[in-house]
């Protein structure tokens, strides 16, 4: 993963451009909230309905691509965004207790030494500074813009950190379906750049910005595209999750090949991420459908094992990877031509499968 602090000055200004480019919303990462939704709780009078995006649970999925809600009662199960042990953002699902300011009260959860700083797996921490308060958040609901006001203590964090503040608060609040930008004020003000390493905010940030952007070998940024690819990772006490990253490659209109292509070449080196599909692993046939909400891949059966089953995490990556990246709400998988792509977790994923509700459920 780059880091663009200590990148030369060349290759860093270079990258912070890229980050803007990202940041305004020029890239073909789309939202993805069409086509997919699960059953919300009731809407506050000051708040938005809840329902994380970039999520994987194993809540059952209906016929409408709509998942039973899997929540305790009295609690919200939400989405949030923390730093783990190799320096990347990464989702966490958990239970909350509900509330009417739901998506406010989701960030207070991110702020270190806050309520689940002890609960977080092995390695993770948060990325709020200590200290920090989320004094107010106002939605426009026809713009679906989330602005974002916090206090001083918000500008207490390291330097090396800003980017993934920025990824962690946006990824979260655009996990919420009324939320697809969010702007970012302190103390009432509207910020124009970050306040330590003066990242610019000059429009809102959106899903767009990309997470844990990685620039290919070789590739211009101002001639990229962006593709988003879940790889996997776990800690030492042996919690498995899915790490989202936003690759740069070279520009293609054909992004949905350009996600399988880079999930079978698999995570960069020495990152402390692991493959998720077979390198050898071979796709014989892409197609979508006309109104782009299905996607379905043929693979050949280099992408099973020697029982002709398929590993679990393989299939929600490529359902993770796709939903995100090209904006369709179902994939399904064949192999060699046939509808029996069986997963070890012995689930068939060549009916359609619905981008799910929830990813990297932590057990409190």
């Amino acid at each position: 993963m780059i880091e663009y602090k200590y990148l030369r000055p060349v290759a860093r200004f270079a990258l912070i451009g890229l980050v803007v480019v990202l940041a305004s919303g020029c890239s073909l990462l789309k939202s993805t909230d069409k086509g997919k939704s699960i059953d919300p709780p009731p809407i506050g009078a000051n708040e938005v309905q809840d329902g994380s995006k970039a999520t994987l649970s194993t809540a059952a999925t209906d016929t409408n691509g709509k998942q039973a809600a899997n929540e305790t009662k009295g609690m919200t199960q939400v989405t949030l965004y923390f730093k783990d042990e190799n320096g990347f953002v990464a989702p966490i699902s958990m239970n909350i207790p509900s509330t009417e300011q739901i998506a406010q009260e989701s960030l207070q959860y991110m702020v270190e030494d806050g309520p689940v700083q002890s609960l977080l797996p092995q390695g993770f921490s948060a990325l709020l500074p200590k200290g920090t308060q989320i004094k107010s958040m106002n939605i426009i609901k026809d713009q679906k813009l989330a602005t974002v006001d916090f206090n001083n203590a918000f500008s207490s964090y390291n330097p090396q950190d800003e980017r993934k503040i920025m990824e962690a608060v946006v990824w979260t609040l655009t996990g919420f379906p009324a939320v697809e930008k969010v702007q970012f004020q302190l103390e009432g003000k509207a910020m124009t750049e970050m306040p330590v390493f003066n990242t610019p905010l000059d429009e809102p940030l959106s899903r767009a910005m990309g997470i844990n952007i990685e620039l290919s070998p070789g590739i211009n940024p101002g001639q990229s595209t962006p593709v988003t690819l879940y790889f996997s990772s776990e800690t030492a006490t042996q919690f498995m999750y899915f790490v989202p990253v936003t690759r740069m490659v070279k520009r293609t209109d054909q992004s949905t090949a350009a996600v399988l292509e880079q999930l079978i070449q698999g995570p960069a080196e020495n990152d402390g991420l692991s493959a998720v599909i077979a390198a050898d692993a071979k796709v014989l046939n892409v197609k979508q459908s006309d109104d782009k909400s299905l996607i379905t891949v043929d693979f050949d059966s280099k992408i099973a094992n020697n029982d002709k089953k398929i590993a679990a995490d393989t299939m929600q990556s490529i359902i993770l990877s796709l939903t995100e990246s090209t904006g369709a709400s179902q994939v399904q998988i064949t192999v060699n031509g046939e509808k029996k792509a069986i997963a070890t977790d012995n689930q068939n994923y060549s009916t359609p499968i619905s981008r799910p509700a929830h990813v990297n459920q932590l057990k409190l």
